[in-house]
């Protein structure tokens, strides 16, 4: 079975809809793909590329949902986003406009592009601006249900979209509604994960379960984080682990701190992420090499796993 990237399942589902909702318009700054070449054909009225000008795909965007339409802000990712900082909180967060914003490769994606194209920081950024929900996207089956609430949506929505081709963690289906999901049933350790590192987890608590250690895996895309369903999931947690390829404040581990202590919950929380005394990285080599310069590649996330587990046990 051939696996579709999220970007493919995404903009396929955006033209299915696009058919039969003449509403729907994707404002794009000077980015394609395949995906994207038949929509461009066959609603050429409804596709609009802006050029090299991100901030102007913003404006452009809020403009068109004012009069009604149903509008994609498409690019890459890091220049979707924190270029467009301004205009995303005028528009978006102080003026309400709903737009879905979707940007392509986050993460280290573009893992030979260098840290201009590592988007490690926009987590934190986008969840400090109101009305802006982050969708950190696992798998296609994913991706495509997203592209629904991209079209039905009355408030910003921001779709972070991984360049690799990963499988299918979720069915056809899912109801994602709760905005996380218990992958593995835990006891007491649980590890959080979000977007592309869920599937590292999973693969950590297969090879933990084999070595006669329980790990839940709770996998988090939707921020803000569903603090009511968190806490109900995590009942009974004596340890928990946050992970992410994002630098680690402000992100997944920090609004997991935060929810926790809003509720007065006293558990112990690891964060497993991108620590800001590495600052950013110019190895080169793929994306497991640069997840072992910040410490999260699989063997090195093993061993601190196991320590913090096994400790006091």
């Amino acid at each position: 079975m051939k696996h579709l990237s999220q970007r493919d399942a995404f903009f396929n589902r955006i033209y299915e809809l696009s058919i039969a909702d003449k509403d729907v318009v994707i404002v794009a700054a000077d980015m394609s793909a395949p995906a994207l070449d038949k929509y461009r054909k066959d609603f050429p009225s409804r596709f609009i590329n802006v050029g090299i000008a991100e901030q102007n795909a913003i404006l452009i965007a809020s403009g068109l949902a004012l009069e009604g339409k149903k509008v994609i802000a498409y690019a890459i990712s890091p220049f979707i986003t924190m270029r467009c900082l301004e205009q995303i909180r005028v528009n978006n967060g102080i003026m309400k406009i709903p737009i879905t914003i979707a940007g392509m490769g986050v993460g280290f994606s573009y893992e030979n592009d260098g840290p201009t194209h590592h988007l490690i920081e926009d987590i934190a950024i986008m969840r400090a601006i109101p009305h802006v929900k982050i969708h950190n996207l696992t798998d296609s089956v994913m991706a495509a249900a997203y592209a629904d609430i991209a079209c039905n949506t009355t408030e910003t929505n921001y779709i972070r979209l991984d360049k690799n081709v990963y499988p299918s963690v979720y069915n056809p289906g899912f109801d994602f509604s709760e905005g996380m999901a218990m992958l593995r049933e835990g006891k007491e350790n649980y590890l959080l994960s979000t977007g592309c590192m869920t599937h590292v987890a999973l693969e950590i608590a297969d090879t933990l379960s084999q070595w006669g250690i329980n790990m839940g895996v709770i996998d988090i895309y939707d921020f803000p984080i569903n603090e009511s369903i968190l806490l109900k999931m995590i009942k009974g947690a004596k340890k928990l682990l946050s992970l992410e390829e994002h630098f680690l404040p402000g992100g997944l581990g920090s609004h997991v701190c935060e929810v926790l202590n809003d509720h007065k919950r006293l558990i112990h929380v690891k964060r497993l992420g991108l620590p800001m005394d590495r600052g950013y990285c110019y190895r080169y080599g793929g994306r497991e090499v640069i997840r072992g310069y910040y410490g999260i590649d699989k063997e090195s996330l093993l061993r601190t796993i196991c320590e913090y587990v096994e400790k006091e046990r």
